[in-house]
C-alpha cells in the first residue's frame, strides 16, 4: 500500500486552466498548494520535488488528458516538512505556500526564503541549526579607488537590524568574510538585468562560493528617501531615528531600505517598536574566507557520513535550538579579545571539572527548554495561544532548578564567573516571571494537558462548567465506542487500534497498517485516510459523538476566547524577559556543550594558554585532528608543532600522498579557531597567540560548471590570501601550482612562499610535492623544513618495495616521490606502473646529470661558453646554408670550426656539454 496520498481534484480541467494562467515565476521559486490533509505540486516543481523528495519520478500522476495533463505529486504534511527543510536549507530555493479561498480561487498564504523562514517556521520545526540571516548589500565604488561596502542584515526571529560600511579590495574579501561571520542564508544585490556591471558579478559569485541564495532587488529599493522615518516606526529607541549615529552610514542605509521592503516589515504592525538597530564590528571577529571554511570543516557538507566529520557536528551537544544556533554562530566568529576568550575558557574549565554539574545540566534541566526567540515572536506577532501560555509557564517553574544546581557550586575559583554570568541574572528574571506563574497557576486548567487540552480553568465561569461536564460524558462515551470497536475487530487497545483527534478528521480511529484489512468490506466502518502510520477510519456513532464534541468545544472556546485573550495579552508582556532568558540559557548550552566534548575525547582536550595580538608563538604537543581522531578504525598519531617569530614562521611540509601533510596542516587551523571560540583543544599541552584571520588554499576547488577552471580557482584563491594577509594572520596552503605546468607551477610556488616571508611574516604553512621549495631554508632564517614519515622496506618478489605510511611529522624534507607507490596501491595495471617507473628513472638520471653538471660550473663560464658556442653555431650554419652539403660533410665543417676555436675548448662548462 502506498504512503503517499492520492491525487485527488474535484474540477481537473478548471484547476489546470487556472495554473496554467498563473503569474510566471522564477526557477528557484517552488509553488505548493495546500488541499487540507495533504498538498500537491504541479509541472516543473511537482518533477523537482519527486527527484528531491522522492528520488524518484515514478512517483508523477497526470491531471487531466494525458496529451494537455499537468504533471502533479502528492505529499503527506511529514513529506512536505522535509522538503521544506531541504529546499530552503540546501538548495536555496524560495517557497509559494497557495491554499484555497473558494471554487477556484486560490491565494499565497506563505511564502519562504532561505533567509526569511517566519512564515514556515511551524513546519520547519525547531531542527534547523543557524540562524536564517538576511543581508542586503550596496557598493559605491570607482576603478582607482577602494570599495565603499555598505550592508544590513536581519535575524527576523530575534527582530534585529544590524548595519556595518567597511571599505573593501577589488577581491571584496572583508564582504566574503563578513558573509561567513554571519552566517548569511539569502543576499539581497542590485539587479543587473544585462550583466554589465563587474562589481556586481564579483559580489554574485562570492555569494555563490559562500553558498547564499542571491535575491535581486530594483535599484529604486535602495533610495534612502524614506529611511529615516520608517526606522522610527521599526525601532524601540524612542524619538528620531535619525539621532542614531548609524544612520549616518548613507551606503549601508541604502541596504537597510532594501532590507525592510523585501522582508514587507513595515506592512505587518507587530513589528513596530520591536526592532533594535546596531553596528557590526568586522574587526571584533576573526576573519575566515570560504576556503578556510571548507578547508577546517567548519560547517557539516551534503556528503558529511558522520556527525563528527564537521567540527560543528563534533561539538554540538547542546540540548536546546537556540544553544545550536548559537554554536553555529561562535563558530564562525572566534573572538580577537583575550579576556573574552579567557573568560569563555574559565566557563568551560567549571563544567569541565565539575562531571555532577555538567551531566545535571544537559540531562535535567536544558533538555526542557524550548526554542524561546520563536515562542517570544508567536507572542510578538499575536499569534500565541493558550498552549504557548503554558510551554511559558514551564519554563519559568524550571528556571530555580539551575539556579539552585548553579548555587551548588562551592569551587570559589568558579562561583564568581558562573554567578556574573548565569545565576544572578537568572534570578532576575525568574523573579520578574513569578506574576506570570501565579495567573497561569490560577486561570488555566493545567490538568487537561495530560490530554493535549489547552483550556481556561471551568471554575472561572459557571457557563465554562457545564460545558466542560458534558465534555467529559463525551469523552467517556468516545472511550466506550473504543472499547466496542476493539472488541469487534479483535484489535488489542493503545497497540492496534486507536482512538485520536486528527487535525482534518478530529476524533475517529487509527489502525496500524499491518492490521487495516479488518475493516475491509464492513460497511459499518468508514475510511477516512491512509497514511504513513495507519488507516484512519470512523464509525456512526463515533461520527455522531466526534460532532457533538466539535460543537461544545467551539462553545467552549467562543465562551473562554475573551479569558484567553486576556491571558495571551498579559504573557506577551514578558517577551523581552523571555529573549533576555533566551540569551542567556543559549549561552550556558554552549558552553556545557563544549566541556561535555572536551571531556568525553578520546583523549581529553586541554586548556590552551593564549598570547595577546602580535605577541608569543604557537606551540602545541602531542596535537590531534578533533575531527579525524573521532572517525571509526582510526587510531590518530599525535604530532607536535611549533611556529615560532623568527626560526619557524613558515613552514615547509613535504612528503608522500597520503602521509598526513593535509591533516597536519589543517589541524592547526582547526586548533587556533577551537582556541579563539573558547573551548580547550586537543593536545596534551598548547600555547597560541591570538591570529586575525585564517585564510586557507586547500585542494584543487574546481568549478569549471561556473566556468572556472582548476587553476583560475587555485589563483583567485591564493590572490585573496596575499591582499587579506596581515602579520598576525595564519595561512595555510595545501598544494599550489599543480593545475599549470610544472616550471610555472613552482615559480608560482616560489615567489607566492618569498611574499609571504618577506613582505607579510606571518605564520604560514605550506604543504608541497615541489621538493625544491626546500631551498628556501637556506635564504631565510624564519623557514623550517618538514616532513611526513614513510618507512621503505625491502623489495618483494614482485619487485616492490614496502612502504609503511607511518603519519609521523618529523624535520627535514622527504628526499623522493611515492607517486607510483599510490598507483600500486590502488592496483594500477603492472604494465602501466612498470612503464611509469621507466620513464621516472630515465627523467631522473638525465635530471641528475644535467643539475650535477650545471652545479659544478660558476655562473661566468656558463655565460661565457653559452655565448661562444652559440657564435659557433652561427658561423656554422651560415657557411652551410645553401651549399648542397651532404650531413657528413656538415658534421666534419663543424669539429672543424670547433678544433679551431681554442677558447670555446677550453670552457670549463663547453666541456662538461662535450662529454655528455
Amino acid at each position: 500500500m502506498s504512503s503517499r496520498p492520492e491525487l485527488r481534484v474535484d474540477d481537473e480541467v478548471g484547476f489546470i486552466r487556472f495554473f496554467r494562467a498563473l503569474p510566471t515565476k522564477d526557477e528557484d521559486t517552488v509553488r505548493i498548494f495546500d488541499r487540507g490533509d495533504y498538498y500537491t505540486a504541479h509541472g516543473d516543481d511537482a518533477t523537482f520535488i519527486a527527484r528531491t523528495a522522492y528520488k524518484s519520478t515514478s512517483v508523477l500522476r497526470q491531471l487531466g488528458k494525458p496529451e494537455s495533463g499537468l504533471s502533479s505529486v502528492t505529499m503527506t504534511p511529514t513529506v512536505q516538512r522535509n522538503f521544506l527543510r531541504e529546499a530552503l536549507f540546501s538548495r536555496g530555493k524560495r517557497i509559494e505556500i497557495w491554499a484555497a479561498t473558494g471554487r477556484m480561487q486560490w491565494k499565497i498564504v506563505k511564502s519562504a526564503s532561505p533567509g526569511n523562514l517566519q512564515d514556515v517556521e511551524d513546519e520547519l520545526g525547531e531542527q534547523y541549526n543557524a540562524a536564517p540571516i538576511i543581508l542586503a548589500v550596496k557598493v559605491t565604488a570607482k576603478a582607482s579607488e577602494a570599495r565603499n561596502v555598505g550592508v544590513c542584515f536581519a535575524d527576523a526571529s530575534a527582530r534585529e537590524l544590524g548595519v556595518s560600511e567597511f571599505l573593501d579590495n577589488d577581491l571584496y574579501s572583508n564582504f566574503e568574510s563578513l558573509l561567513i561571520q554571519l552566517g548569511v542564508r539569502e543576499c539581497l544585490l542590485q539587479i543587473d538585468s544585462q550583466r554589465k556591471d563587474p562589481e556586481l558579478a564579483k559580489l554574485r559569485s562570492i555569494a555563490d562560493n559562500c553558498g547564499v541564495a542571491v535575491a535581486d532587488c530594483t535599484p529604486a529599493d535602495f533610495g534612502i528617501k524614506d529611511i529615516e522615518q520608517d526606522l522610527a516606526r521599526l525601532l524601540r529607541e524612542e524619538g528620531s531615528a535619525g539621532r542614531l549615529p548609524q544612520t549616518d552610514l548613507k551606503v549601508a542605509m541604502g541596504s537597510a531600505a532594501s532590507l525592510i521592503k523585501y522582508l514587507g516589515l513595515l506592512s505587518d504592525p507587530s513589528n513596530f517598536g520591536q526592532y533594535q538597530l546596531y553596528q557590526h564590528d568586522l574587526s571584533q571577529y576573526m576573519k575566515l574566507d570560504a576556503a578556510a571554511l571548507r578547508a577546517l570543516n567548519l560547517m557539516p557538507g551534503p556528503r558529511d557520513g558522520s556527525k563528527t566529520m564537521s567540527l560543528f557536528g563534533l561539538l554540538n551537544h547542546c540540548k536546546t535550538p537556540v544553544g545550536g544556533r548559537l554554536l553555529a554562530q561562535w563558530l564562525k566568529q572566534p573572538l580577537m579579545n583575550l579576556q573574552d576568550i579567557e573568560r569563555r575558557q574559565q566557563l568551560v574549565e567549571a563544567f569541565f571539572i565539575d562531571t555532577e554539574l555538567r551531566q545535571t545540566m544537559q540531562e535535567e534541566h536544558l533538555r526542557s527548554i524550548p526554542d524561546l526567540y520563536r515562542l517570544a515572536k508567536k507572542f510578538q506577532r499575536k499569534l500565541a495561544s493558550l498552549e504557548d501560555v503554558v510551554r511559558a509557564y514551564q519554563v519559568a517553574i524550571r528556571i530555580p532548578g539551575f539556579i539552585g544546581t548553579l548555587e551548588g557550586v562551592m569551587d570559589e575559583k568558579y562561583k564568581d564567573p558562573l554567578d556574573a554570568e548565569y545565576t544572578s541574572k537568572l534570578i532576575q528574571y525568574s523573579n520578574s516571571m513569578i506574576k506570570l506563574q501565579e495567573m497561569v497557576e490560577t486561570t488555566v486548567d493545567l490538568d487537561a494537558m495530560d490530554r493535549h487540552e489547552f483550556i481556561i480553568k471551568p471554575e472561572f465561569d459557571e457557563s465554562l462548567k457545564i460545558i466542560r461536564k458534558r465534555l467529559d460524558k463525551l469523552r467517556r462515551d468516545m472511550d466506550a465506542e473504543h472499547a466496542r470497536v476493539s472488541d469487534d475487530l479483535d484489535q488489542e487497545l493503545g497497540k492496534k487500534l486507536f482512538l485520536e483527534n486528527h487535525r482534518v478528521h478530529g476524533w475517529c480511529f487509527r489502525l496500524t497498517r499491518t492490521e487495516a484489512g479488518c475493516i475491509r468490506n464492513k460497511r459499518q466502518y468508514q475510511e477516512c485516510s491512509t497514511q504513513k502510520n495507519g488507516v484512519y477510519f470512523t464509525t456512526s456513532k463515533m461520527q455522531e459523538l466526534r460532532r457533538e464534541h466539535d460543537q461544545l468545544s467551539e462553545n467552549y472556546n467562543r465562551t473562554q476566547s475573551g479569558l484567553v485573550s486576556e491571558v495571551v495579552g498579559v504573557a506577551a508582556s514578558y517577551c523581552p524577559v523571555f529573549e533576555k532568558l533566551a540569551a542567556v540559557l543559549s549561552h550556558l548550552d554552549v558552553i556545557v556543550s563544549l566541556a561535555h566534548v572536551s571531556v568525553h575525547a578520546p583523549t581529553s582536550y586541554v586548556r590552551p594558554k593564549l598570547h595577546p595580538r602580535g605577541q608569543g608563538n604557537t606551540i602545541l604537543k602531542e596535537a590531534r585532528h578533533p575531527c579525524m581522531e573521532m572517525q571509526d578504525d582510526v587510531q590518530f598519531i599525535t604530532n607536535d608543532v611549533s611556529l615560532v617569530r623568527g626560526s619557524s614562521e613558515f613552514l615547509i611540509i613535504t612528503g608522500p600522498n597520503m602521509g598526513g601533510k593535509s591533516t597536519y596542516i589543517r589541524q592547526i587551523g582547526v586548533i587556533a579557531l577551537m582556541a579563539q571560540v573558547g573551548c580547550f583543544v586537543p593536545c596534551a599541552e598548547a600555547e597560541l597567540t591570538l591570529f586575525d584571520s585564517i585564510l586557507a588554499r586547500v585542494g584543487a576547488s574546481d568549478s569549471q560548471l561556473k566556468g572556472v577552471s582548476t587553476f583560475m580557482a587555485e589563483m583567485l584563491e591564493t590572490a585573496n590570501i596575499l591582499k587579506s594577509a596581515t602579520a598576525e594572520s595564519l595561512i595555510i596552503i595545501d598544494e599550489l601550482g599543480r593545475g599549470t605546468s610544472t616550471y610555472d607551477g613552482f615559480g608560482l610556488a616560489w615567489a607566492i612562499s618569498e611574499h609571504i616571508i618577506k613582505e607579510l611574516k606571518c605564520f604560514a604553512m605550506f604543504a608541497t610535492h615541489f621538493h625544491e621549495l626546500t631551498a628556501l631554508v637556506e635564504e631565510h632564517n624564519q623557514v623550517q623544513n618538514l616532513h611526513v614519515v614513510a618507512h621503505i622496506g625491502e623489495t618483494t618478489a614482485q619487485d616492490r618495495k614496502e612502504v609503511t605510511l607511518l603519519y609521523k611529522v618529523e624535520d627535514g624534507i622527504c628526499d623522493q616521490s611515492f607517486g607510483i607507490h599510490v598507483a600500486e596501491l590502488v592496483r594500477f595495471p603492472p604494465k602501466v606502473v612498470n612503464m611509469a617507473k621507466r620513464k621516472a628513472d630515465e627523467l631522473e638520471d638525465f635530471s641528475t646529470k644535467h643539475d650535477a653538471e650545471a652545479v659544478k660550473h660558476s655562473k661566468e663560464d656558463v655565460d661565457e661558453g653559452s655565448a661562444l658556442l652559440k657564435e659557433m653555431l652561427m658561423q656554422w650554419k651560415s657557411e652551410t646554408d645553401g651549399k648542397n652539403m651532404s650531413s657528413e660533410a656538415q658534421v666534419e665543417k663543424m669539429k672543424a670550426l670547433v678544433r679551431g676555436n681554442s677558447k670555446l675548448l677550453d670552457n670549463p662548462f663547453f666541456q662538461s656539454i662535450k662529454a655528455l
